[in-house]
């Protein structure tokens, strides 16, 4: 067998067409998912991108592996495995078109090949899925006839957004440049307005209306959807295909405007922290099979290592999921799972099938409440914070929540949860604002 792993940085599930989403963002994306495996509920236990990588790569919770923070200065130790390594080990030939390397470095490790197309950009993330494409295609097609696994990390639809000029259709607003409209005065009092400024924000011109924005992340998707359409037309023709497992996921998704957070990738709601997770590999998954259960990123690693016939390292905590997907195993992996960040703010969140206990660990700049509760069944925006008038369940869901924190810690001979002994790192803009 092969694998492709495509990494889509910053894509929401719910802007994808495959995941209900009525505009036409994600043809390729959407036509990849009728011919294998949908996943309605995988979330990421740590955001943003370092956090995230570190738990795919891992297998391990954040709380475990100890990287709870974007750019933050505690290092993965040595000695706990990345999941590329064992596939090396179990003969893969690897490869990563990537430069997540600029980050830590231990998000390179087990590559054989290491190609980054990136540097002569001066803010890497700028790096188009064109430039990527132009280094995995033809490596994937020098290396078809040998058990591959490439890794191929996008950036559309990280910010900025700006699409070329033919993805910018998305808008179905009457004027973004209206001087009338004020949606945009908020952001402006963020740090994010003066961090994006000369990069984006002044080269669209005086917008006013944030879902002009808004269609530009759209546009983004639909950039790097035409990117994926070339990546596997060119696995296609290198006659791989049947034997090769597509995985296309995301390490986190995107606040558009909810929860007074602009166009970034904080805040332990849905929007950021619900990411996709489709998988294709022919003769061996269902095609057009949906699966509701909870996967979490920390349980790609011992699947993957699985379905290649790989060792699982013991320490490992993510859960084998190929028999959901293939459609064998009726249990559910997961009844709940758990999420923190560390890079705007310092909050934890357990989301159970119902409701969602949010709980911080200082006051945020966005004024939300220390606690909140939402009842994903009746309010899946997280608009009503019921935290007060269902004190009895958010009780119940803080002690549990702390528990396993405490838990967690003592299993690794550790006594201080990390969000409060590893400062934020990113958020400290917040204090130039």
């Amino acid at each position: 067998m092969n694998i492709l792993f495509i990494d889509v940085d910053t894509l929401r599930a719910d802007h994808l067409g495959c995941y209900g989403y009525p505009k036409a963002t994600s043809p390729a994306i959407d036509q990849l998912a009728a011919e294998g495996v949908l996943f309605e509920r995988c979330y990421a236990p740590g955001i943003p991108t370092t956090p995230a990588h570190s738990t795919i790569y891992t297998g391990l919770h954040p709380l475990s592996h100890n990287i709870v923070s974007h750019g933050g200065a505690a290092d993965l130790d040595r000695k706990i495995p990345v999941f590329p390594e064992k596939l090396q080990q179990a003969g893969f030939t690897t490869c990563a078109v990537d430069n997540l390397f600029d980050l830590k470095p231990w998000l390179a490790r087990g590559y054989e090949f290491y190609i980054n197309p990136s540097h002569h950009h001066r803010m890497r993330l700028l790096v188009t899925c064109e430039e990527i494409n132009s280094r995995a295609i033809p490596w994937l097609k020098q290396h078809a006839g040998e058990p591959f696994f490439l890794f191929v990390h996008y950036w559309e639809p990280h910010t900025p957004y700006l699409p070329p000029a033919k993805y910018r259709t998305f808008y179905d607003g009457a004027d973004a440049f209206d001087p009338g409209n004020h949606g945009l005065e908020r952001l402006k009092q963020t740090p994010f307005w003066d961090m994006w400024g000369d990069t984006w924000f002044r080269k669209l011109g005086p917008v006013t209306d944030p879902e002009y924005i808004v269609s530009l992340y759209d546009g983004e998707i639909r950039h790097v959807d035409d990117g994926i359409a070339s990546l596997l037309q060119a696995l296609e023709e290198t006659g791989a295909a049947e034997d090769t497992l597509v995985l296309l996921t995301g390490d986190h998704g995107e606040s558009m405007t909810e929860h007074d957070i602009w166009f970034d990738h904080h805040g332990l709601y849905e929007s950021t922290i619900r990411v996709p997770l489709i998988l294709r590999w022919p003769g061996r998954l269902p095609a057009a099979h949906r699966v509701n259960d909870f996967v979490q990123h920390m349980d790609f690693a011992p699947t993957l290592l699985g379905w290649a016939n790989a060792e699982v390292p013991s320490l490992v905590e993510g859960k084998d999921f190929s028999g959901r997907a293939e459609g064998t195993a009726g249990e559910p992996l997961w009844d709940r799972v758990v999420c923190c960040e560390n890079t705007w703010q310092k909050k934890w969140a357990v989301r159970t099938d119902r409701h969602k206990l949010v709980i911080s660990r200082e006051p945020d700049r966005h004024n939300m409440p220390m606690r909140e509760l939402y009842d994903l069944h009746a309010d899946p925006e997280e608009l009503r914070n019921v935290a007060d008038e269902d004190s009895a369940l958010a009780d119940e869901l803080e002690a549990w929540l702390e528990n396993w924190i405490a838990d967690g810690l003592r299993r690794h001979g550790r006594t201080e949860d990390p969000l409060r002994a590893q400062p934020i790192t990113l958020g400290r803009r917040w204090e130039k604002a």
